[in-house]
């Protein structure tokens, strides 16, 4: 497990320098030495080729992206990480659109994270407006106390 304090997503590449070393450091969280299949707490599990496992009862293969909010992606995990660790340590968030410059993936790429990243955290966006607000000098919503058109008193109901 990681210790230290990035300062900056230099520092965070250092320490992640490779796609193996991403997955390493995973094993060693989720797991920590003792592999337990997502499908089967109780089953064997046996190492395969590539980072994956077999669980010997169910006989469905994992890795140790299964279940996790890296699961079913083909973005490595440097840029995930790098993407976590952009979301939060800015204060105010970021934009998928400065996201998608900032790791070198498209915009629709960088909406994904961002949305599994904000569900995964629990950030929330809980913001909604009530009551009577005023925006750009205009009154949105309330009742219409003067209609300035014959449309609108319903003049033109019957026609």
């Amino acid at each position: 497990m990681i210790t230290e304090n990035f300062n900056s997503i230099l520092d965070l590449f250092k320490a992640f320098p490779t796609e193996q070393s991403c997955i390493d450091h995973l094993e060693k969280l989720r797991w920590n030495g003792f592999i337990v299949s997502p499908f089967d707490s109780t089953s064997k599990v046996y190492k395969c080729k590539n980072n994956r496992y077999r669980c010997k009862n169910t006989g469905k293969y994992f890795n140790v992206k299964t279940n996790t909010l890296f699961d079913n992606t083909k973005i490595e995990l440097r840029k995930w990480f790098a993407a976590i660790w952009l979301v939060t340590s800015h204060k105010k968030g970021i934009s998928s659109l400065q996201l998608s410059r900032d790791i070198d993936v498209t915009q629709k790429t960088a909406w994904f994270m961002l949305q599994r990243i904000r569900n995964c955290f629990g950030i929330e966006n809980n913001n909604e407006l009530t009551n009577t607000v005023e925006m750009d000098e205009t009154y949105i919503g309330g009742k219409n106390k003067k209609p300035s058109s014959r449309k609108e008193s319903g003049a033109f109901a019957g026609s």
